[in-house]
């Protein structure tokens, strides 16, 4: 089984083994978006996850968990709907 996600199919177990980072923290606040947004969520939100993805460890702790922002807006944009879920 495969998902498009608008820009390149990709199956569930490469999209969770993506979540998966170096930092707890990281694991959970991308593993809970996929679980709770990514079947629902559009085309652009699926393009801008797979670009958090791309990003290094610790620029994601930097967007994530010390309230930086990317120039990229759909990525800050979903990065804000991405801690706004935290719990």
């Amino acid at each position: 089984m495969t998902i498009d996600s608008g820009v390149q199919e990709v199956t569930p177990g490469v999209l969770r083994w993506r979540c998966r980072r170096g930092m707890r923290e990281l694991d959970l606040l991308l593993s809970r978006w996929l679980d709770r947004s990514w079947e629902g969520a559009g085309a652009d939100s699926r393009a801008a996850f797979l670009r958090i993805l791309e990003a290094t460890d610790p620029q994601l702790a930097d967007w994530l968990l010390h309230g930086q922002r990317p120039d990229d807006q759909p990525i800050a944009t979903l990065l804000d709907e991405i801690i706004s879920r935290r719990s």
